[in-house]
């Protein structure tokens, strides 16, 4: 049982830090740079993509192994999987208007193109070629999304010291950012190895 329960911990360790979705393996870098200028935004978007994410890489893989396998009609994944991702999506985009309009706002086109945010269709395609089971695909997911929330946060972070920071004229704005998250993938290429992922 606690090489199982270790056995889970490396799989959460390993897609939220070894293997993150934005820093490690550059899908999504859309949102990641297009949100993050406010900390607000970022959150938020944070949580959007941890709910979604969850949400649907549970539902796709049910469906991939009730569905699509057993009826031979695994060249579908990819459009069955974009829909249950574009259901989660439209349910979360009603429940932000209607609980958060600030943060509906400060989201704005960047709520309704969690659809095709690459890191939720990437994490539910990840956990079906990696043969994952049930349980530990849900473990790899949270993983995947806890880990596009935290460097999304810390990006955003960040980007607002700044904002405030003498920067020459040619680096502010998007040239600034870009060698931030150069610096803070190269971070992040720390973990490798960590535990022997």
């Amino acid at each position: 049982m606690i090489s199982n329960n270790m056995n889970l911990f490396l799989i959460f360790l390993s897609a939220m830090l070894v293997n993150n979705i934005l820093l490690i393996r550059f899908i999504a870098l859309c949102s990641f740079f297009g949100i993050s200028n406010s900390m607000e935004a970022s959150i938020g978007m944070g949580m959007a993509v941890i709910f979604v994410m969850a949400m649907s890489s549970t539902v796709t893989w049910l469906v991939y192994h009730f569905i699509l396998v057993p009826f031979d009609l695994t060249y579908l994944r990819t459009a069955a999987f974009i829909l249950t991702i574009a259901t989660f999506v439209q349910l979360e985009e009603m429940f932000v208007r209607k609980t958060a309009p600030a943060l509906y706002r400060a989201l704005g086109i960047y709520l309704p193109l969690i659809v095709v945010n690459c890191a939720v269709l990437a994490a539910a395609f990840l956990c079906i070629d990696y043969n994952l089971g049930f349980v530990k695909s849900i473990v790899y997911t949270m993983g995947v999304a806890i880990g596009y929330c935290f460097a999304i946060v810390l990006f955003a972070g960040i980007r607002e010291r700044i904002d405030t920071a003498p920067v020459p004229k040619a680096f502010k704005g998007y040239p600034i950012a870009f060698i931030t998250a150069s610096l803070m993938s190269l971070a992040f290429l720390g973990f490798k190895g960590l535990f022997g992922l």
